[in-house]
């Protein structure tokens, strides 16, 4: 029997009908979406604090779809995905910040903010130091770990924030603050709607971190969203131990100085800038 070379049309047609037959098939791949559910790439100390939501889709069969781009930043792009059980109502929306390799300029401020958090492996220092390709990486994943423990200890601590989902390598994933439609909620920059309201409640939240030694260290109107009248606070990877930082209380002085006089200029009568800082240095024990 003579051997054939290439297929001819019943195969093309066979082939049509089984996907899994074609050679460009991954046998490995999901059944529809972008990949599988990363959530067993992550230990259970890169997961979100106990109990996890139940909106949550933790089954392994789930996969994720990628949804295109939400903000982007010098430092990360924050994606949005969905995943869910491929069959099934079982689906959730996340929100992912990946953090830039190495190849890009990370972190326009990063020295301030890195004092303190001096790795003990001297390579890895060096490397950091001088921003080599591989330093860089390092300070990614620096800053990516940095961002999902604050979450998950403010998360703890009950503060607005997103509920940290897990870790991967450079990759945040955190509950999606929007509408079941995938819109994002607005920033604060963005809002004219019960503004004292709002002050109120930042105020709150800052006071409670500054209990805790900590300062947001960049916090603004972009950083925070406004959903359904809940303030909600975002982008926390350069959170700053206040207490053990050589110029910590500078940091509680800063977000003060930066929502106060937001607010000031929208016309909130309480929004006063010393007074909110000696509140948060007081709170803090830095005063």
């Amino acid at each position: 029997m003579p051997k054939r070379t290439k297929l001819d049309a019943d195969d093309l047609a066979w082939l049509a009908g089984n996907p899994a037959e074609d050679p460009a098939y991954d046998l490995d791949g999901p059944p529809e979406g972008d990949r599988w559910s990363t959530w067993d790439q992550s230990t259970p100390t890169e997961r979100g604090p106990l109990p996890h939501p139940g909106w949550l889709v933790t089954e392994l069969a789930a996969v994720d779809t990628e949804h295109g781009i939400l903000k982007t930043g010098k430092e990360a792009d924050v994606h949005l995905i969905s995943r869910g059980v491929p069959g099934t109502d079982r689906v959730c929306l996340l929100a992912a910040k990946r953090y830039r390799s190495g190849e890009h300029r990370l972190f326009h401020r990063d020295a301030g903010y890195l004092e303190g958090r001096r790795m003990r492996d001297s390579r890895m220092s060096r490397a950091m130091a001088g921003r080599t390709a591989f330093g860089k990486q390092v300070i990614a994943g620096q800053w990516a770990n940095a961002e999902f423990t604050a979450l998950c200890r403010l998360w703890d601590l009950g503060l607005p924030v997103p509920y940290p989902v897990q870790i991967v390598g450079t990759e945040v994933l955190e509950e999606f603050i929007g509408g079941a439609d995938g819109y994002a909620a607005p920033r604060l920059a963005n809002v004219s709607d019960d503004l004292p309201g709002l002050w109120e409640q930042l105020v709150d939240a800052m006071v409670r971190l500054a209990r805790e030694g900590l300062a947001h260290g960049d916090l603004s109107a972009y950083n925070l969203l406004v959903h359904e009248g809940r303030l909600v606070i975002i982008d926390l990877p350069q959170i700053v131990d206040v207490i053990a930082h050589p110029t910590g209380p500078d940091f509680l002085d800063r977000d003060a100085r930066n929502v106060g006089t937001w607010f000031a200029n929208k016309g909130v009568k309480a929004a006063d800038v010393a007074k909110l800082s000696a509140l948060l240095r007081a709170e803090a024990g830095v005063g």
